[in-house]
């Protein structure tokens, strides 16, 4: 399998100079993401630096339409293999914390803490129903109709990539050869922080932003009882969570002998309870330090700034001091990121994977591979220096001047909060050469940065004040991503120095359960610095802005949102005739 490797030279032993001739810091920190294709560490040091980085490949499976399943068994095996990769060479007893952060999806196991099947095929190493599954659409229906008060925490309406709507799809679907044998449900992350410490408490992130918990009052037992998963709530709620912890917490005695041999680090080191990867990655940027920068932020409170967690999909995550309900966003959850503060969070379905998915669809790729390859350049950088190539004289956004995408072809996630919602493209031609292709891919990063426009106007309607985004995940690297963003939202981009924001979110937590900060937000200020600012371009910055509100306002908004509930609405009557 391939695996990716950096490390700063290290004497064991001894401290190295770093770069700016400054002494390498005593104390290390491990970082651990589990995103959807792959696993990745960090040995991260007291500054946020990343001395040394490895990536391995998990492996998935749909074995049908919409339903995504992973394997613990799988994603343990390569969390260890990562983390002995970042430590080789280093003097292991540095090493003070461990963090782990991962994808929302959900974990199943039996009372003995082996894996269940999630599958049809009752294929036990498969025991993960990804976050990005969509099984449980005639569940979750059900759910949102009982109108219960708990979905108030989850802007109204609960989405199929929660987990009480998978929960109740295992029970209606798969009653003997799972539902009936389970021992424990986690999310992805916490069934990390069990295997490396053999604690079961979960944390405070998962239950109150997947599962319904509430950090005042805890669970709520009337839910449960009308959705029909009554019997979850046996035995103080062991199946799912009796003991809830914030992020960051040391967990139990910390690292097991077990996993410590596992993983090749010294047994008892500090592990902390865990994060989704999208909050970790908020952890990451939200709190740098941006003085010098001419950033209105800097004068601002931490709660002018909204981190954007841009790779597979997008969540944006804005924090305030008293609760804030924004209708189609989630939340606001009690210190489900940062301690002491409220957290909503909005997101886009599969960003990521639309962009890869309408390019290699298009007829155009196999030039676009080859020519991006005789240059050396990804295909993303060439199609970014294409476009700059035939813009001629005018700002490369007026190219889709009358190409348009809706990119909620995974259904819409926020503000709308619709799973049934699809994707569209209007202007098409029969055209299908280089150009076109880039001109898509164009509209396809302008779409989805204005639907981070909306989520935004929904959350400073809803009593938000934002000012400036944070900006780090995979697509942060792409710079016309970065840019249009910029353009379109007329905010500026903060990038982080160190672009694996997200491990860094992850060491984060490992420092602050290794006691070494006294707080999430000391750590915060000082292991996460700015890299770069991008800011909404100048150049015809009237006209420019004025055809960016038409094509967002007047026309995606207001025609092609109008025109797929029309044409939806017209069919689904149509077919009550047949």
């Amino acid at each position: 399998m391939h695996i990716r490797l950096h490390k700063v030279k290290n004497n064991k032993g001894k401290g190295t100079m770093m770069s700016g001739g400054d002494q390498e810091p005593g104390h290390y920190y491990v970082g651990i993401d589990v995103g959807t294709g792959s696993v990745r560490a960090a040995l991260v040091d007291q500054r946020g630096i990343l001395l040394a980085f490895a990536e391995r490949p998990i492996k998935k499976w749909e074995p049908q339409f919409n339903h995504h399943e992973q394997s613990s068994e799988d994603i343990w095996a390569a969390c260890c293999h990562v983390t002995k990769k970042i430590v080789q060479g280093i003097d292991v007893h540095r090493i003070r914390g461990l963090g782990f952060d991962a994808t929302c999806s959900l974990v199943v196991l039996d009372k003995q803490f082996h894996p269940l099947p999630v599958n049809h095929e009752g294929d036990s190493y498969r025991n993960i129903i990804m976050w990005l599954d969509h099984r449980a659409v005639s569940q979750v229906h059900r759910i949102n109709k009982t109108k219960h008060d708990v979905l108030q925490y989850v802007g109204g309406v609960m989405s199929v990539e929660m987990q009480a709507p998978k929960l109740l799809w295992l029970k209606e679907n798969l009653r003997e050869t799972c539902w009936d044998k389970a021992g424990h449900f986690f999310d992805l992350p916490d069934f990390l922080s069990w295997k490396a410490t053999g604690v079961t408490a979960r944390s405070l992130c998962s239950l109150v932003c997947k599962w319904t918990y509430s950090a005042e009052k805890g669970w709520d037992d009337s839910f449960w009882k009308m959705i029909g998963l009554e019997d979850l709530i046996g035995d103080n709620y062991s199946k799912i969570g009796n003991l809830v912890l914030p992020p960051g917490t040391s967990l139990g005695s910390g690292l097991t002998p077990e996993a410590a041999k596992e993983l090749g680090l010294p047994p008892g080191i500090a592990v902390a309870a865990s994060l989704i990867d999208a909050h970790a990655g908020g952890l990451g940027v939200i709190g740098a330090d941006v003085r010098g920068y001419g950033l209105v932020c800097e004068e601002q409170p931490v709660t002018s700034r909204l981190a954007v967690i841009c790779g597979t999909s997008s969540c944006h995550m804005g924090i305030s001091k008293d609760p804030i309900f924004v209708p189609g966003v989630w939340g606001p959850y009690f210190s489900a990121m940062v301690p002491g503060f409220w957290l909503n969070e909005g997101g886009q379905s599969v960003t990521g994977k639309l962009i890869d998915h309408m390019v290699q669809s298009h007829a155009a790729f196999p030039e676009l591979q080859a020519k991006a390859t005789a240059r050396c350049q990804s295909i993303y950088a060439y199609l970014n220096s294409h476009l700059d190539l035939i813009k001629k004289a005018q700002p490369v956004g007026f190219l889709t001047v009358d190409l348009h995408v809706w990119p909620d072809f995974h259904g819409n996630r926020s503000p709308l909060a619709d799973l049934t919602l699809k994707g569209m493209v209007t202007g098409l031609t029969l055209s299908q050469g280089l150009d076109d292709l880039a001109i898509l891919y164009l509209a396809t990063v302008q779409a989805i940065a204005f639907g981070t426009r909306f989520i935004i106007e929904a959350m400073q309607t809803a009593g938000h004040s934002l000012s400036t985004l944070f900006l780090c995940g995979g697509l942060s690297k792409n710079p016309l991503f970065v840019q249009m963003h910029a353009d379109i939202t007329g905010m500026p981009v903060v990038l982080s120095q160190e672009v694996e924001s997200v491990l860094v979110g992850a060491a984060v937590l490992g420092a602050c359960a290794s006691g070494d900060f006294t707080s999430v937000q000391e750590a915060m200020a000082r292991m996460s610095k700015v890299g770069k600012v991008v800011f909404p371009r100048r150049e015809d910055k009237k006209i420019s802005r004025k055809y960016l509100y038409v094509k967002m306002r007047k026309f995606l908004h207001k025609r092609v949102m109008y025109h797929i509930q029309v044409y939806t609405d017209i069919m689904t009557r149509s077919i009550k005739y047949f």
